[in-house]
Parts: C-alpha cells; structure tokens; sequence
C-alpha cells in the first residue's frame, strides 16, 4: 500500500567519505508546485543538477531547500610556493629604491614581503569530479531517505485525520437526510391544521395539500446532492487507499463537496437541519485546511 506524504519535512545527513565530511540538510514546505533550491559551496556547484534531480525523483510537490557542505581532511590541503623571480624582482626594486633615495630607510622585512602581489602561489591538489559527486550523492541519498520517512509519518497521521472527519460527514449527512423527510411531513400537519384553522367546518381539499405538500417536498429535496456528497467522501477514501501524490486532485474534489454542502444548506428550512449543515461545512473546511500539506 502506498501512503499520502506531507509536503513538509526535514532530513540531515552527515558522512565522511573519502577524507571528506559532507553534510545535506533538506528542509520543505506547501507549495503549489515543486520548486526545488539547492545552496552548496563553490567546489561542489557542478553538481546543483545532479542534487536537483535527486529530489525530483522523490518530491512531486513543495518548496524544497537543500543545503550542503563539505569539510576536507588532511588529502585536500593546498601546497603554498615561494615566487623566486617575483620576489627577486621586488627585492631588486627595492634596493634600486634605497640607493637612488636618501629619504628611503632600508627596513625590508618578511611581513612586508608577505604581503605584496604574487610574492606567493598557491596549487590545489586536481579534483576528481566524477568521485566527488558519487560521494556526496550518497550522503544526499541518505538525506533523503530520513526526509521521506518523516514525511510519510505526517502522512499517516493526515490520513487518519481525512478519514476520520470523512466518517463524521457522513453521519452528519444521514441526519440530515432523516430530518428532510420529517420536515415535509411537519410542513403538511402544519398546512392541514393551518387551512382548518382558516376554513373552520367547510371541507379540505385533501388533493390541494397533497399537492401543496409534493411542491414543498421538491423544492427541499436533497438526495441527489446527498448521494453526491457521499460518492465523492468514497472517492476521498479511494484516493487515500491509492496514495501517492494525491493533494491537487483531493483539492479539486473538496471543491465538489463544498458545492453540494452549499446546496444542502439553501435548501434546508428547519433550524436544526442548518446547523447540521453548519457542522458538515466545518468539518469540510478542516480537510481543506489538512488537504494544503499533502503531496
């Protein structure tokens, strides 16, 4: 069985591999579509695409942020050289500056040799980007499987919850759906009692309030939009059975709920039946609300 995942969750990973310490974080949040944004120090940027691809293959939905950094060990320390020929040439300028200029003192020091341009070079031991990306793409990997077990977490308890209030709607719904009936019948002993009131001892037409009673009856009719309403709750649990990236089509399918409770509701006369209604809209909003976290 495949579960429903939130589009909210966290994953950390951090592992040496080959001398060097990587650690990926992933942090996402509700978002229509997926916009993944991946943040790694300047030595890892070739492999922002390979990163982004990772979490395409498991994310569908959300804002994803990543964040990498890597800790070389002893293997990567640069190597510092002396410029001979830079450094002679400054030392020559120097001395040429010393002669030629009372004013000049001749206090030539390493600190200020140090600090002039080029006096040094620095060589970086040559990357083997091919090895560095495989490395930190098993610790992105491993990022994401604790990311994804956390989101499916929040998934079960999303799928508890829909279910759950999906149960509560439709016991509301067969309340109401007794309560209909009755208030055609109260609305005929209303009308009889009303025209006897009105006729004192003439006769009833009793085909005139039949007849009053059917037009009352269709106009406060709910069973299609009832029998709607509880096809779309089976669809809602069908989806969850399925799982999967299921958010946008339980979103499209909750608006369908919405109209059919709108409609219950303009049509309900009894007091008691509009605040059942009331209920039935205010659970539909909780699973809208919990709808926005599922992928």
């Amino acid at each position: 069985m495949t579960l429903i995942k939130s589009m909210t969750g966290y994953g950390r990973a951090v592992e040496t591999v080959n001398g060097r310490e990587f650690t990926v974080e992933l942090r996402s949040v509700n978002n229509r579509y997926l916009d993944c944004s991946v943040r790694l120090p300047r030595m890892l940027a070739f492999a922002e695409d390979a990163v982004k691809q990772a979490v395409k293959a498991s994310v569908s939905r959300g804002k994803v942020d990543v964040y990498i950094s890597v800790h070389a060990e002893a293997g990567d320390e640069v190597v510092v050289k002396l410029n001979r020929g830079v450094l002679e040439g400054y030392l020559a300028a120097m001395q040429q500056m010393v002669e030629e200029y009372d004013a000049v003192e001749d206090d030539i020091r390493v600190s200020v040799l140090s600090r002039l341009p080029e006096v040094f070079s620095i060589e970086k031991p040559e990357v083997d980007e091919e090895q560095l990306l495989a490395d930190l793409m098993t610790v992105v990997s491993k990022a994401l499987s604790g990311y994804d077990a956390m989101r499916s977490t929040e998934g079960a308890a999303l799928d508890r919850d829909l279910r759950s209030r999906g149960q509560t709607i439709l016991e509301l719904v067969g309340v109401v759906e007794q309560g209909n009936g009755q208030t055609v019948s109260d609305y005929r002993a209303r009308l009889e009692a009303k025209l006897r009131e009105v006729l004192a001892n003439t006769a009833i037409d009793e085909s005139r309030i039949l007849t009053e009673a059917a037009i009352f009856a269709d106009k406060v009719a709910v069973d299609e939009e009832t029998v709607r309403l509880r096809s779309h709750l089976e669809q809602m649990n069908a989806m969850l059975d399925g799982g999967g990236a299921i958010g946008r089509k339980l979103d499209f399918l909750l608006q369908e709920m919405n109209r059919e409770a709108n409609t219950i509701g303009s049509k309900c006369t009894d007091v008691r039946l509009a605040r059942v209604v009331v209920d039935i809209k205010a659970e539909l909003e909780k699973i809208r609300e919990q709808t926005q976290n599922i992928e």
